[in-house]
């Protein structure tokens, strides 16, 4: 079988490696792009309930965790979230600020996909879909991969194939065993921006309250997240868990405030005095979704605010503004939106994203150990670390 030779192969057809692929062709460089999947983009389609919030206009090297915090601050200065917007401008794609600088398209996740789509056929990239690979290896300055659809050679190689989260879209961790082929260290992988899970008697009490949502402060040793809460079948899910989860360690509890804006101890005080007759149920139904505020006064043999004394107003206030659970797990790579860890950057350039040691291979996106917080934090990862890897491949 005869061998293709093109200047560059992108593995994976997703946010950072159509992105590299786009920037790295517009030069002229020609760019085949391969991927087992049979669409291109498929977790921006997913994304953002089919809407993709495809940036934040707040972010910066503090929205992320790795090994190396300052390793995201080069590629992020490179390429801003005002440089997307930017493209997604020019490309009449309308969209809107949901909050806390979140961005997502007025229409669907598709027209990121399509933007996407054009800019690489624009610049004379080759996409390769339902390609199985099936070996890769470096002879001398030249790259090559055998496929189920040919063989081909390249100068330079970039890995953006993501991590394991979210299987069911075809996600593996094909990029970690290319990492440790070449001698990469991968720090261990880990379900992040996921549900957390429980057992025994509160997981029964958090079923009883699913579809129960709210506002809380949930926080895990020095790390606290100010957003939306959800009780589910399984345990609790919603943006502030999610964030959360992404720090948590096994064995670590976690301590929620479920009125982080009002003062209970106060409210209680006031209630005896003024409304002696009213239950505790009933003024936790003032500041507390009402299932949720009568599961908590089940816990108390009080009836009226007037049997309660001091003790047992602490005692339930510490309960709403201190309320302390241990994880028995998360839901896993199934559910996680993106994955913690990954190829370790101190083996990486932070301008160019091209591994030190191995001339002309790059590794870019979720594959590489650094994992945003929701809100678009991580496609804008995915567009500025595959931007640093094209403009230094588009200048060879």
């Amino acid at each position: 079988m005869n061998t293709r030779t093109v200047d560059v192969i992108v593995i994976g057809a997703g946010a950072a490696g159509m992105m590299c692929g786009a920037v790295a062709g517009a030069t002229g460089q020609k760019v085949l792009i391969v991927d087992h999947a049979r669409a291109v983009g498929e977790k921006i389609r997913i994304s953002g309930g089919g809407r993709c919030n495809f940036t934040n206009l707040y972010c910066g090297p503090e929205n992320f965790i790795s090994g190396n915090p300052h390793f995201c601050k080069s590629a992020l200065a490179g390429y801003s979230p005002q440089d997307f917007i930017g493209l997604v401008d020019a490309h009449g794609i309308a969209w809107h600020e949901k909050k806390l600088g979140q961005l997502f398209c007025d229409g669907r996740s598709t027209q990121i996909v399509k933007m996407l789509s054009e800019a690489c056929e624009q610049a004379g990239n080759d996409i390769l879909l339902d390609t199985e690979i099936k070996r890769v290896q470096k002879d001398g300055e030249w790259f090559s991969i055998q496929t189920s659809k040919g063989d081909f050679s390249a100068k330079s190689l970039v890995v953006a194939c993501g991590g394991p989260s979210i299987p069911k879209m075809g996600a593996s961790g094909y990029g970690y065993q290319l990492a440790e082929q070449f001698g990469l260290k991968i720090i261990t992988p880990q379900a992040a921006l996921v549900p957390l899970t429980f057992n025994g008697e509160i997981k029964e009490s958090m079923r009883e309250l699913a579809g129960v949502a709210l506002p809380v402060r949930v926080k895990a040793g020095s790390i606290t997240f100010n957003e939306d809460m959800l009780f589910t079948h399984r345990g609790l899910s919603g943006p502030a868990i999610l964030q959360i989860s992404s720090y948590l360690m096994p064995g670590q509890s976690i301590t929620i405030n479920l009125a982080p804006t009002k003062d209970l101890p106060t409210l209680l005080q006031s209630g005896r005095n003024q409304k002696p007759k009213l239950s505790p149920a009933g003024l936790l139904a003032s500041i507390l979704p009402q299932r949720l505020a009568q599961q908590i006064a089940k816990e108390s043999s009080f009836i009226r605010l007037a049997d309660m004394g001091d003790a047992a107003m602490q005692i339930l206030a510490k309960r709403v503004h201190n309320w302390e659970v241990l994880p028995a797990g998360s839901e896993g790579f199934r559910t996680a939106e993106v994955t913690r860890g990954g190829v370790d950057t101190g083996a990486l350039s932070s301008k160019s994203m091209a591994v030190k040691k191995v001339p002309d291979l790059y590794f870019i996106g979720e594959v590489v150990d650094v994992t945003g917080h929701l809100g678009g934090h991580n496609f804008q990862w995915a567009w500025a670390s595959g931007v640093a890897a094209g403009r230094v491949i588009a200048r060879r």
